[in-house]
């Protein structure tokens, strides 16, 4: 597989306005949805057992273009919107694997819960680890249970959020504000993407996640 980092968007919001007629705003979500169903309903249900690995890679290679820019705009406890946000945290994942993983490494240390051991990363975790963990959450949508990868990504947000808010203090400590303000940030993004996924799961036990 390619480790060119997956590129969620490559138009801008503006690209579907240039379209003939523009898209209504409540089609474009419609085709969000349905799409975002179809999609997972048809790579889950194939027989083809290359049809998750051809998946993924694409997304390397080409990016979700249109689809992604229609699931970029559903809400975050929304199927689109879930995929939209795991994929961008996949990218964001391969795109700094050795600082996602000193993030990662340090909650698992600092942390108490289960949340590494549901992430499911290996011990102790590099950047080679945490680009597989990637990996394995997004595969996990299309091959697994759905729910499951979104307890999994939820998983990793909160770990890396816990290791994001220690260097943070590691920085505050050594007078880095700049460090400080940027680590905290990140650690507040991470805890709000991992209330997502785990409503998302929730939603999916639950059979309405759409």
């Amino acid at each position: 597989m390619t480790d060119r980092p997956m590129r969620p968007v490559r138009r801008p919001s503006s690209a579907f306005d240039a379209l003939e007629g523009g898209l209504d705003p409540a089609v474009a979500l419609r085709i969000a949805h349905d799409s975002a169903r179809a999609l997972v309903h048809r790579v889950r249900s194939s027989d083809d057992p290359d049809l998750v690995e051809r998946m993924v890679a694409f997304t390397d290679e080409h990016g979700l273009d249109t689809l992604a820019e229609l699931w970029s705009r559903a809400g975050a406890r929304t199927l689109p919107g879930a995929l939209w946000r795991l994929s961008l945290l996949r990218a964001l994942i391969r795109q700094d694997p050795a600082g996602t993983a000193l993030l990662f490494q340090r909650g698992s240390e600092v942390l108490s819960t289960a949340d590494v051991v549901v992430a499911g990363a290996e011990s102790p975790t590099g950047p080679d680890e945490i680009r597989v963990l990637a990996d394995a959450v997004l595969r996990g949508v299309y091959d697994g249970d759905v729910a499951v990868a979104f307890d999994r990504a939820a998983a990793f947000c909160r770990t890396a959020a816990a290791g994001a808010a220690d260097l943070a203090d590691d920085a505050d400590a050594a007078a880095d504000d700049a460090r400080a303000a940027e680590l905290t940030a990140r650690a507040a993004r991470l805890t709000s993407s991992g209330r997502d996924f785990t409503a998302c799961a929730a939603l999916e036990r639950a059979g309405s996640l759409d």
